[in-house]
C-alpha cells in the first residue's frame, strides 16, 4: 500500500470535497495542510484548511527548504507543501494525502516517484464552469482566470497514475480509496 497519495485536478472539480469525505470516512488517513499566500475564504481556519502566510514568510520557507513543492497558482498566489509534516507522517507509517495543484503534483512525483498520483476530473468542462460559478467565492475576473488555468490543467490528466471522474462525491471518494489501497 502506497503511503503517500497526491490528489490533483482542475480548479472547482471538488478535490477538497472528495478529500473531506475520505477523511470523514477513514480516520486512518491524514491530510497534509498546505501553506498559501492567499487570504482565507469565509469559514477557513488557519492551520486546518491552510497555513495562511505572508509573501515574506513564504519566501523564507522557500529559502530554508521547508517546502516539498511550491508554485504560483492562477498567476497570483503561491501554495506549497511544508516538508516536515509529510516526512513525519511517512516515517510513522501513516497514510497521507496531498491535495495540490498540477504543478505541485509534478514536483512531488519528480522527487518522490513512488507516490500514487490521482487526477480528479469533472464529467465535462461545462460542469466545471457551472461548479466554479456556483461557488460564489470568486469575482468574474477570477472565474475567467481560473477557467483558463483549468483548460491547461485538464490536458495534464495523462501524466497521473490514475484518473477518477467526480460525478458524485461518494462514488469518486470510493474510487480514490480503492486506488489508495492498491
Amino acid at each position: 500500500m502506497t503511503k503517500l497519495t497526491v490528489i490533483s485536478g482542475p480548479t472547482a472539480v471538488g478535490k477538497g470535497t472528495v478529500v473531506r469525505y475520505l477523511l470523514n470516512q477513514n480516520p486512518n488517513i491524514s491530510l497534509s495542510v498546505s501553506a498559501t499566500t492567499r487570504s482565507p475564504r469565509p469559514g477557513e481556519v488557519d492551520g486546518v484548511d491552510y497555513f495562511f502566510v505572508s509573501h515574506e514568510r513564504f519566501d523564507q520557507m522557500i529559502e530554508q527548504n521547508e517546502l516539498l513543492e511550491w508554485a504560483t497558482v492562477h498567476g497570483v498566489n503561491r501554495y506549497g507543501t511544508p516538508r516536515g509534516p509529510v516526512v513525519d507522517a511517512l516515517s510513522n507509517g501513516r497514510q497521507l494525502i496531498l491535495e495540490i495543484d498540477i504543478q505541485g503534483a509534478r514536483a512531488v512525483k519528480a522527487s518522490m516517484p513512488e507516490c500514487n498520483t490521482i487526477f480528479i476530473a469533472p464529467p465535462t468542462f461545462a460542469d466545471l464552469k457551472t461548479r466554479l460559478a456556483s461557488r460564489g467565492t470568486e469575482n468574474e475576473d477570477e472565474i475567467a482566470r481560473r477557467l483558463v488555468t483549468a483548460e491547461a490543467e485538464m490536458s495534464a490528466a495523462g501524466e497521473f497514475d490514475h484518473l477518477v471522474i467526480n460525478d458524485e462525491v461518494a462514488k469518486c471518494a470510493s474510487g480514490v480509496l480503492d486506488l489508495m489501497q492498491e
